[in-house]
């Protein structure tokens, strides 16, 4: 049998069903880490995000033999953490607060983060450190702010690296409307951080 490691993520699962137990561990060790970002990300709230983490891999247990390979096996693993993500938010009943101890990771690709890397970088300039944490807290800011459509879909994009069309799958909408969500999302974001461009031409 070849090592787990080097398999797909759609033989791993095939795997598991006959009954190898290092198939789901390594699919485990694979999207651990970014389905938790995820659903972090979402949330909002670490302690609903890990309790959220567990219950996605529960089902992946429960439901992995209703996994037919129509589509990838991140695509659908994304699909059952967004459907929880979405039904926890309707349970809830009071406003969540916002996490500050979340993984800026989540935003620390695309365009955010050319911006972030130029504003905070390792540099002596007392200001650089001061402009760069206030940054990395409008970032998060700003990103938590945008609407939960096109919050899920500039997640998926930039913390995942996931296809549009991928995208589109786990958030059931035509690729179009998935590119147009994400449009939205960096316009937003680029006006809610105009202020710090003129910080970062001044700190080059």
């Amino acid at each position: 049998m070849a090592a787990a490691q080097g398999a797909l993520d759609e033989e791993l699962i095939e795997r598991f069903h006959t009954g190898d137990t290092a198939a789901f561990e390594e699919l485990l060790k694979r999207y651990q880490r970014p389905v938790f970002n995820f659903i972090l990300r979402s949330t909002r709230d670490r302690d609903t995000a890990e309790e959220l983490l567990q219950e996605v891999f529960l089902k992946v247990i429960q439901k992995s033999k209703e996994f037919q390979g129509n589509s990838k096996f991140s695509t659908w693993l994304y699909t059952l953490a967004r459907n929880l993500c979405i039904d926890t938010g309707r349970k809830m009943v009071f406003r969540r607060h916002r996490s500050l101890d979340a993984p800026l990771a989540a935003v620390g690709e695309g365009q955010p983060a050319s911006l972030l890397d130029r504003v905070a970088g390792d540099g002596p300039h007392a200001d650089r450190t001061v402009i760069g944490q206030d940054l990395q807290t409008r970032i998060q800011a700003a990103v938590d702010d945008l609407p939960d459509d096109q919050r899920e879909v500039f997640l998926l994009r930039e913390l995942e690296r996931m296809p549009f069309k991928d995208i589109a799958d786990v958030v059931g909408v035509p690729e179009n409307t998935v590119k147009s969500r994400m449009r939205y999302a960096l316009e937003r974001l680029q006006r809610a951080l105009a202020e710090y461009e003129d910080y970062a031409r001044e700190l080059k």
